[in-house]
């Protein structure tokens, strides 16, 4: 989005304060400073992570003071050096099965030695720097995981709710469970049903009274009144147990053998390092969605988290507390209650170290029953199944179950080993997998290959090019990104042979890099155009409309000069194109690969636009884009001087910069293509190719609606392609495109409101919080309000073109202050106007009643923005003094922040 980015101006590092001489020194700045949010988030958080701390305690069968003395040091020691600022570390559920496994294995003073072990590693790896390679673990295995320990939990704590004891493994717990079932605790299963029902209902009271209560977290209220509803009802059933902390356990030396020690350290490591750093990235993506002008936050460092969550394990370890790791709960509860610093955290961890020394008493009434069912409740919610849709929708499914078997049955470690195996069986799958397919339309052969051409696959493509019969025209589609030495040997024999008999071969889908040649004309192909569709563009391999970087066809060496595509020009100085291939800057493959997915869903509405290579579409004439010979097709030649952009000037200039032609059919060569083909061809391109990429994302557009953040306004040039030159997508921009971009003065009689409606909607209902009013280069607009002559006749264009007279009017003000590039003047009158008409259409903007409001409220700000055509450069409107005149500076790759 950098179109809508103010650019820095070459003074804007950050001034010394220069404290003036014989003045009393400045005050200090206070080094210690909480916001009230923070103060408000901590309690919000406080109020969660207290009981869960005492669930999760219960559910590893460690004491209970463990659990609070891991959510005292991860607020405090992780909150303080970690690297996600609003991220709450604390005893995680996704540790519960391991280290209950630990302290039924090796005992608890030997459990917490191994916390401390697994902090060193972690300090280790942060040093390394190594947070970052911790997140190319597939999620689906991320989300097995997690999966399999919720299932462990939740059956392990179905038994604390029934009233009985839980055993140590799964399969044992799920076959005592008709035993249990048998013997049912009434009061126990009172009182988890009591708190399963309100952790249920809290969140969804309706209405005001609902929407106040709601403020209390559902956990707090949940225990609070089980815990109440059994001290009235006077119910006999194990509670709370908290001893003196002068008898609580510490580390103790670890003993057992080493290799089941080096994997336990291992196992702790990993899964308090990947929750952690998988937390830290989610809290980044829940800042960035706040609504509202929240305050800065800084975004994650994740080696420095690594650092963080290691020092907090090797605390919370020597002082007898739980593995700590980075709380999904706890972390969003922080963010949505308007947390702004780490201070938040901190003080979380302060208040849990005060109920822990001065509440003691009222915790001991809590029941056991009411913390295992919030401890299953939580368990149940790791079972995601927003999780289970997306890797059905990316085809993981495989990788997420075996996973989630695996922690199920034999253990975290296990589990993710199997998922690490079974997503590199599926990615070799997907590697080696090609599907061939081959029929025959009106007498045409196409074969399509789809997935990846390796060696493996030469056998069926080989087997299916030689049933396509000698002579005959064929269209061959590579919908893949890669293809080895021996596809490329195999399908270029077969090329040559086939053409050498005859036949006719187009290829498709592959860059004109690629080494794959479509072959030379044969007598098939009497003319320059492709036997099939009759295209003259038969040598073009590129897609009709794949996302945008050096999109140009290929022409080929036989195209005889006269054929429009055979010499391109460029739109704005009339000289051939440099037309670099595709292993030149800026040139690629065709068709969408891994690493282009993110910019295949960067499209919206524009990027249907033809390119320069593509027949006039009708209605407009040929003789906008001049031949090498200086000539237009179906226009004699003429000397007449032009315009920067190739108009004649003796003729009047359409808004779009091509030369006005008399009303005649437009010429159009024999077999060009008709430009409803050109565009049917293009929307196939666009549900084969980028459609896949983008229906998840207009999907949850569709149920959401659209949230942009910016209004775009700008010239209805068929060459601004915004989504391009902005790098945006589906609803990040909304546009408004009109003939010069002219935004109406409030109450001017123009006879069409479109434009103020449109601002107004924005503004008012979609509350964008910026608008950029965008002129270009070369624009016909200004050209036509140039060669305007007054009492002509009134034309709707002519009509429109009115609300560009205060341009004008400016412009010839010689008291104005001047408008110009960055290092250079005005290349001509047009450049000129192009400038000054956009510093005045804001002056129009800043008129409307919903814009001036919205900056008076600081809510909105205005930019300026200036497209050159030629350069493909981007200039933005300099904020700041205005004494040497309105500057359109660059925008370069280090002005805007990433």
């Amino acid at each position: 989005m950098s179109a809508c980015v103010p650019t820095r101006t070459s003074d804007s590092s950050h001034t010394r304060r220069v404290h003036p001489p014989h003045s009393p020194p400045p005050p200090r700045r206070r080094r210690f400073q909480v916001a009230g949010a923070d103060v408000s988030a901590s309690v919000a958080v406080f109020l969660i992570a207290l009981p869960l701390s005492l669930g999760i305690a219960l559910a590893t069968g460690a004491p209970l003071q463990a659990g609070l003395v891991a959510a005292a040091v991860g607020g405090i020691v992780a909150g303080r050096l970690g690297g996600s600022p609003l991220q709450v570390s604390g005893p995680a559920a996704g540790l519960t099965v391991v280290t209950a496994d630990l302290i039924h294995r090796y005992g608890w003073r030997t459990t917490c030695a191994i916390t401390v072990l697994a902090g060193l590693a972690q300090l280790g790896l942060g040093c390394l720097r190594v947070a970052r390679s911790a997140l190319a673990v597939s999620p689906a295995i991320v989300h097995g995981m997690l999966a399999g320990i919720g299932v462990t939990i939740a059956v392990a704590q179905l038994h604390i709710v029934l009233g009985g004891s839980p055993q140590s493994s799964v399969l044992d717990n799920v076959r005592a469970l008709p035993a249990q079932l048998a013997a049912l605790h009434p009061a126990a299963v009172a009182v988890s049903a009591l708190t399963l029902v309100l952790l249920l209902l809290w969140p969804r009271l309706p209405g005001r009274a609902g929407r106040l209560l709601r403020t209390l977290p559902a956990a707090l209220v949940a225990v609070a009144v089980a815990t109440a509803t059994a001290a009235l009802a006077d119910l006999t059933q194990p509670r709370v147990e908290l001893p003196s902390w002068r008898s609580h356990a510490l580390a103790g030396l670890p003993d057992g053998p080493v290799l089941g020690l080096l994997t336990s350290v291992l196992t702790i490591t990993l899964v308090c390092s990947v929750q952690s750093l998988l937390g830290a990235v989610a809290v980044d993506k829940l800042i960035a969605s706040r609504p509202g002008q929240s305050p800065r936050v800084g975004r994650s460092d994740l080696d420095r988290e690594l650092l963080g969550q290691g020092s907090a394990n090797i605390v919370s370890g020597a002082l007898g507390g739980l593995p700590v790791a980075g709380v999904a709960v706890r972390s969003t509860a922080n963010v949505r209650s308007g947390a702004v610093s780490r201070n938040s955290t901190m003080l979380h961890g302060v208040l849990v170290v005060v109920a822990a020394l001065l509440m003691v008493p009222v915790l001991e009434f809590i029941p056991l029953a009411s913390l295992a069912a919030l401890v299953m409740a939580v368990g149940i919610q790791m079972v995601s199944l927003h999780h289970i849709r997306t890797v059905t929708r990316h085809r993981e499914v495989p990788v997420y179950a075996v996973t989630t078997l695996g922690v199920v049955l034999l253990g975290v470690l296990e589990g993710v080993a199997l998922g690490i195996a079974v997503a590199v069986a599926v990615s070799l799958h997907r590697l080696a997998r090609t599907r061939i397919t081959h029929d025959e339309r009106e007498g045409v052969h196409h074969l399509h290959v789809r997935g990846q051409l390796t060696f493996l696959a030469v056998p069926r493509l080989s087997r299916a090019l030689h049933l396509v019969p000698h002579g005959s025209p064929v269209v061959v589609e590579l919908d893949g990104s890669f293809m080895d030495h021996a596809a490329y040997e195999t399908l270029q024999d077969w090329q040559k042979t086939h053409t050498a008999q005859g036949g006719s071969v187009e290829l498709t889908g592959r860059s004109p890099g690629s080494g794959v040649k479509v072959a030379e004309p044969t007598a098939v192909e009497a003319t320059d155009s492709d036997p099939v569709t009759g295209d003259p563009r038969a040598g073009c391999r590129c897609r009709p409309w794949t996302p945008w970087r050096n999109h140009q066809c290929e022409v080929p060496p036989s195209a005889p000069p006269s054929s429009p595509s055979s010499s391109p020009v460029d739109r704005t100085d009339g000289k051939p194109e440099e037309r670099p291939s595709a292993g030149e800057a800026g040139g690629r493959p065709e068709g969408p690969t891994t690493s282009d997915a993110g910019e295949e869903a960067d499209g919206s509405e524009e990027t249907t636009t033809p390119t320069s290579e593509e027949p006039a579409a009708p209605g407009r004439a040929t003789g906008s884009k001049p031949t090498a010979s200086g000539t237009t097709p179906g226009r004699p030649a003429d000397s007449r001087p032009t315009t920067p952009d190739g108009s004649a000037e003796s003729e009047p200039a359409t808004p779009n910069g091509s030369i006005a032609s008399e009303p005649a059919t437009p010429a159009r060569s024999a077999g060009s293509e008709p430009s409803a083909h050109q565009l049917v061809r293009g929307i196939n391109a666009f549900h084969r190719n980028t459609a896949p990429l983008v229906r998840g994302e207009l999907a949850r557009l569709a149920r959401e609606g659209q949230q942009p953040s910016h209004l775009f306004l700008t010239c209805a040039d068929s060459r601004l392609v915004t989504s391009m030159i902005t790098s945006s997508g589906p609803g990040d921009l909304f546009v408004v495109r009109n003939v010069g971009n002219l935004v109406p003065p409030p109450g001017e009689e123009s006879g069409d409101d479109s434009v103020a409606a449109a601002i107004e909607y924005a503004v008012d209902v979609l509350k964008v919080r910026s608008i950029t009013v965008c002129g270009h280069s070369g624009c016909g607009a200004m050209q036509a309000l140039l060669a305007s002559e007054p009492g002509a006749a009134q034309t709707p264009l002519k009509r429109w073109l009115r609300l560009g007279l205060p341009s004008l009017e400016r412009m010839a003000d010689s008291d104005r202050p001047w408008v110009r590039l960055a290092g250079r003047a005005p290349a001509d009158a047009v450049e000129q106007l192009g400038l000054i008409n956009v510093v005045q259409q804001l002056d129009h903007l800043r008129g409307h009643e919903s814009v001036a409001r919205a900056l008076r409220a600081g809510a909105l700000e205005l930019h300026g923005m200036y497209f050159h055509v030629g350069e493909a450069q981007a200039y933005l409107l300099a904020e700041g003094d205005k004494s040497d005149g309105e500057v359109f500076d660059h925008v370069g790759v280090m002005d805007v922040s990433v």
